[in-house]
């Protein structure tokens, strides 16, 4: 078995070797060791080029006054390689949502204020109900639970409405954060439309209390670059020869999933200007709705759907894994998947055996490079190399040694069953 000393020994031998022919992104010693000597990564790892992986493992340990400190440990990480973020994108804007709620407060609404959409620009779609709501009105925390539980577009695409395009872009680049959200989520749109966004209005027994007109970015759009991937996509029944234009999709680099994640589970270690300004109760709902399975979920009635594993929206460790995730373990996490690009941004906590890390990862399975022909290599690649991944770290974080044992009873959450 590697033991932690084994690997620092062998990570400083690689870190050795590499300085004589340095790659052009810096892997880790120590994470390069761990995945490498894993024989089951042994395929990911000869082809980790071709499948475009990018992995960011962060150990944390605690001090005796139980404060975390983070060491990062990177593979493959490069943002300046594109990949698309599919629905790991919805956790910033869930966030953003919930920010915008907070500088909206005066006017007395909140999450769970029932909210209206207007319709007034092509490609719109008015909401007046919900029918996964107890009250069957629509509501951001509903909108929320949905994002986070079951990854559901629709609702994704109601905060984008909410927030803006030209609003939702400028809360992240102040607080320093490399994301460009342009685009709803699998709805067929122009560059136009997506400018273009929703009225909303909030009520209370019938009385208005916000109203917020349509809103229009009038910024024009400005890719700091091209992103072509690929050698040909299929647009109907055609296959066109040439590679396939990212240029006005949406980006969100490895590095800033997972400062998002920590922003919002860690808030205190990030700087001040990187936090997000929500309430506490925002932030347990967001750690609630990102590790409650859907089994225990009464509204959205998810409860009764039997096809909604534990792992429907957890793949580090887990993916494709039927039967219940053990209860000592809870994933804080978003997911992603589209393109033939799966991603999982992932905080995994083990209550029983005091383990705490954080895993985010990318990897590519369209091998033929033909995009929108769905014949990507979700199942017999993308999910079981994240599967594999997070046992590989997992085992390692049983190993490790650790000066202080952390209390984690933050992160013991009542659920809603």
């Amino acid at each position: 078995m590697l033991t932690a000393r084994s690997l620092m020994i062998g990570g400083w031998l690689l870190l050795l070797a590499a300085g004589c022919n340095a790659p052009t992104t810096q892997d880790d010693p120590l994470l390069t060791q761990l995945i490498s000597a894993d024989t089951s990564l042994r395929y990911e790892v000869a082809h980790r080029d071709s499948l475009e992986i990018q992995i960011l493992y962060t150990r944390i340990d605690r001090d005796s006054l139980n404060q975390p400190h983070f060491t990062s440990h990177g593979f493959g990480l490069d943002s300046s390689s594109y990949f698309y973020p599919a629905s790991t994108i919805k956790l910033p804007i869930a966030v953003m949502a919930l920010e915008k709620l907070q500088d909206l407060k005066s006017y007395k609404v909140n999450k769970f204020t029932t909210v209206f959409h207007d319709s007034a620009f092509s490609g719109q779609r008015p909401i007046r109900f919900d029918p996964s709501a107890e009250t069957g009105l629509p509501s951001m925390a509903q909108y929320i639970r949905k994002v986070l539980m079951v990854s559901d577009n629709n609702a994704s695409n109601a905060l984008y409405e909410f927030l803006g395009q030209q609003e939702a872009n400028d809360r992240v680049r102040k607080k320093g954060y490399h994301i460009r959200v342009l685009h709803r989520l699998s709805r067929a749109a122009t560059i136009e439309e997506n400018r273009h966004t929703e009225g909303v209005w909030f009520t209370r027994n019938d009385s208005v209390l916000l109203r917020l007109p349509p809103q229009a970015n009038p910024d024009s759009i400005r890719p700091s670059r091209k992103v072509y991937k690929g050698i040909g996509y299929r647009e109907g029944d055609r296959l066109i020869q040439k590679p396939f234009d990212f240029t006005y999709k949406n980006e969100f680099p490895l590095q800033d999933q997972q400062d998002i994640l920590k922003a919002i589970l860690f808030p205190f270690s990030m700087p001040p200007a990187r936090q997000f300004n929500i309430s506490d109760d925002d932030r347990r709902f967001l750690m609630q709705y990102m590790s409650q399975y859907p089994r225990e979920t009464n509204w959205p009635p998810y409860y009764r759907d039997t096809t909604l594993y534990d792992a429907a929206v957890k793949y580090l460790m887990v993916a494709q894994q039927k039967q219940p995730i053990s209860p000592s373990i809870r994933i804080f996490n978003k997911i992603g998947g589209a393109y033939g690009y799966l991603i999982d941004n992932a905080y995994i906590v083990d209550f029983d055996h005091g383990i705490e890390f954080m895993l985010s990862a990318v990897i590519s399975t369209n091998r033929d490079g033909i995009y929108n022909d769905d014949r990507y290599d979700y199942e017999t690649i993308g999910y079981p190399f994240l599967r594999k991944l997070g046992q590989c770290i997992y085992r390692y974080e049983l190993t490790r040694p650790r000066a202080h044992k952390p209390d984690l009873s933050a992160f013991r959450i009542t659920y809603d069953r």
